[in-house]
């Protein structure tokens, strides 16, 4: 075992954004092995490291030493590498990339392996000896500086030559207690780290690069991003309950805070009492969004006049208290200004003005697109079956959905969209049904947070993102790379969720069919100049989304079973395709040993019934047994695979699947079922390919691994 030991790379800087610290960190450890495997230096496992002023990472165990190099290196084909004998310039330069000679170059047969072509090839050694780790981490080292990511970098000095998230102050490179020399961005590598810009005494020197973090935290500096985080909720947690409840439980919070500070300081604030008369979420927005700080509640919607913020410093928290308290009460008057205004409007004033903002230049303005989502809407509440009253409060929802846009407080806290919507609709005596569905339409607001519930919200929910999808696409906005303006992805996403999470709640949004509503949304844009007509639309999204929900099934089964479910049309009903997904999931991973049969048989089916057209034929066509037995199973497992909406339906449909793979798999060991000379044949394989059809309702078991 070569000998090890510590490498530390610090990068001192002035205040990185927490964004920029998360991105950075994020991209280290790759940026760190990458380079190191390429020195053939092997580690223990590294850990990035940072704050707003330092970015780090620590590589226990590596190697002191590259071991020594003896491989074998195939070079060109013997044609191009000798002619007549004689080595071509194709040969000598081979041989000089390798430090040999010419004569020691030999020529070998290979078989097609991997990315190895089959043929002659010349091959040479190329022999290395190992060299000192800290006679080549200077350069990578370097290299790594210039590599970190950040979304949006400065330049500074005279030269302006190096480019990074802000201005660098020091460098610091440790292999155990060596220094590793190198420079960048017009600074030297050394030993010398800072502590805590307010708390330490300047600059001291490492002795050990295994040292790194006590020596930072003797220094109020806790580098360790997750020690400072446990830290920091430790402190918010015992804060807000002296102030009289428990802190915030936004998660978001968290990691950013945590990226602000090198040691985490709380400070506990309080405002006036009369601004609890707002909406709780108006508060947390004032807290949160512009401020990062803790709401102290007692209950969801229960807040306490005092919050709790996280800061940099242990100096003065009368002082900082103060500050940070002028800053809350301001944002809190701006919005207790708001709520009032907003209130003195009336709600179709709202919607009308709604004209007044564009969605986009060829779909029209948001006021459209409202109307666009009532039309979408009712007939989605008539596909469902919903009730006339029903109906009355979807129509009713979806003609609110949007008002609140052109609300003062959306205006200035966006986020409280659909949130200040349902307020505001309570307000002016609507029913609590309507209102929580002008909220919960934008459900899900992430990729694993709950979708909708309520009839009338997922109804409304599903007509706003059908409507622009469609749109999108039809106008040709579809998703490109990480191009997304629309979040089409996001929305996707959340139409598929709603539909499979809502199925069993609602029977009728499993019967859905996706491209029917895709066709009933595209009518709804008459009179917009579109690039693709309704088909070209229709088949582009159920594409899109068809990739979408195989990322879904996989995600919750596997990719083996995703790519078995989902046939042509699986998108048309996804919450079936998610029912048998998970149903086949469970029988993969049980081992059930029919499977194997099913999957034997599915691509021998695939195989020989290809060409054949689908028929069911009577027992009547046929004189042999087993073509008796073959038309029984095929015509017991098409009646199993007619309605597949439940998991009993699907079980009962697997069990039939098995009895198929069970029987023929013993009647093609025994028979020639496409002999060529049986005048039946043709009517045996349409009877097969029947069957195939049949079981591929069920899944595409020759998908199964």
């Amino acid at each position: 075992m070569p000998e090890t030991d510590t490498l530390l790379l610090e990068i001192g800087c002035e205040e990185l954004p927490s964004s920029f610290v998360d991105a950075a960190l994020a991209a280290l450890p790759t940026l760190v092995r990458e380079r190191l495997a390429a020195l053939r230096l092997p580690h223990g496992e590294l850990r990035a490291l940072g704050t707003p002023r330092r970015l780090a990472v620590v590589v226990p165990e590596l190697a002191l030493a590259q071991a020594d190099l003896d491989e074998e290196v195939v070079g060109p084909p013997e044609a191009a590498a000798f002619k007549d004998g004689a080595p071509t310039k194709a040969a000598e330069a081979f041989a000089t990339k390798l430090g040999v000679e010419v004569a020691s170059l030999v020529v070998k047969d290979f078989t097609a392996s991997g990315k190895q072509k089959a043929g002659r090839f010349v091959t040479g050694r190329r022999v290395e000896k190992g060299r000192p780790a800290k006679d080549l981490l200077g350069p990578v080292l370097t290299e790594i500086c210039e590599k970190i990511p950040f979304r949006k970098s400065m330049r500074w000095g005279t030269s302006g030559d190096a480019a990074f998230g802000r201005p660098v102050q020091w460098l610091v490179a440790l292999l155990g207690a060596d220094t590793i020399t190198f420079s960048f961005a017009n600074v030297v590598s050394d030993r010398v780290s800072r502590g805590h810009r307010f708390l330490s005494e300047g600059t001291f020197s490492l002795a050990h690069a295994s040292d790194y973090e006590a020596a930072l935290s003797e220094r109020h500096v806790l580098v360790d991003r997750k020690a400072r985080e446990a830290l920091m909720m430790e402190r918010v947690a015992k804060a807000a309950e002296l102030a009289g409840g428990k802190h915030d439980a936004d998660p978001s919070l968290v990691p950013e805070n945590a990226s602000l500070v090198e040691e985490p300081f709380v400070v506990t604030g309080s405002f006036d009492e009369r601004f609890l008369a707002l909406p709780a979420d108006v508060i947390r927005a004032v807290a949160r969004g512009h401020q990062k700080y803790f709401c102290v509640e007692t209950g969801p919607d229960t807040l306490v006049p005092r919050y709790v913020a996280v800061v940099n410093t242990a100096l003065a928290p009368d002082v900082i208290a103060k500050g940070i308290g002028r800053v809350m009460r301001a944002r809190l008057a701006d919005a207790e200004f708001f709520f009032g205004e907003d209130k003195k409007a009336k709600l179709e004033d709202r919607i009308e003005k709604l004209s007044g903002i564009v969605f986009h230049n060829r779909l029209g303005t948001v006021r459209e697109k409202v109307a666009r989502v009532e039309r979408l809407a009712g007939i989605l509440a008539d596909h469902l079956g919903f009730s006339p009253p029903e109906r009355a409060r979807v129509a009713r929802a979806a003609h609110l959905c949007k008002f609140d846009l052109v609300s003062l407080m959306v205006g200035e806290f966006p986020e409280l969209q659909g949130s200040m919507g349902r307020t505001y609709a309570l307000a002016a005596g609507e029913e609590a049904t309507v209102a929580d569905a002008i909220r919960d339409h934008y459900m899900p607001l992430g990729g694993t947070s709950p979708v909708p519930t309520d009839g009338v919200a997922v109804v409304v929910a599903l007509a706003d993102r059908l409507d622009s999808l469609t749109g999108c696409f039809a106008v040709g906005l579809s998703p490109t790379g990480a191009a997304d303006p629309f979040a089409l992805r996001r929305a996707c996403i959340a139409i598929l969720r709603t539909i499979v999470e809502n199925a069993e709640a609602l029977p009728a949004l499993g019967a859905l069919d996706l491209g029917a509503v895709l066709q009933d949304a595209y009518l709804g844009l008459e009179g917009k100049k579109l690039d693709l007509s309704c088909d070209e639309t229709t088949k582009k999204v159920l594409d899109f989304a068809m990739e979408r929900l195989r990322g879904l099934i996989a995600g919750e089964t596997s990719t083996p079973v995703a790519d078995a479910v989902l046939g042509d049309d699986a998108v048309l009903f996804p919450a079936r395709a998610f029912v048998r997904a998970r149903v086949l999931s469970r029988a993969v991973v049980g081992g059930e040993p029919w499977l194997e049969k099913a999957r034997t048989v599915a691509k021998r089916l695939s195989g020989i019934a290809k060409d054949a057209t689908p028929v069911l034929h009577g027992k009547d066509v046929f004189t042999k047994e087993d073509d008796a037995t073959i038309v029984d199973v095929v015509g017991r497992i098409a009646s199993a695979t007619g309605d597949l909406t439940t998991e009993a339906r699907v079980r009962e449909g697997m069990s039939h699947a098995e009895d198929v793979a069970e029987r023929l798999d013993a009647i093609f060991v025994r028979t020639l079922v496409n002999d060529p000379a049986d005048a039946l044949t043709p009517k045996r394989l349409e009877v097969l390919a029947y069957g195939a059809q049949a079981m591929r309702k069920i899944a595409d078991f020759s998908r199964l691994s």
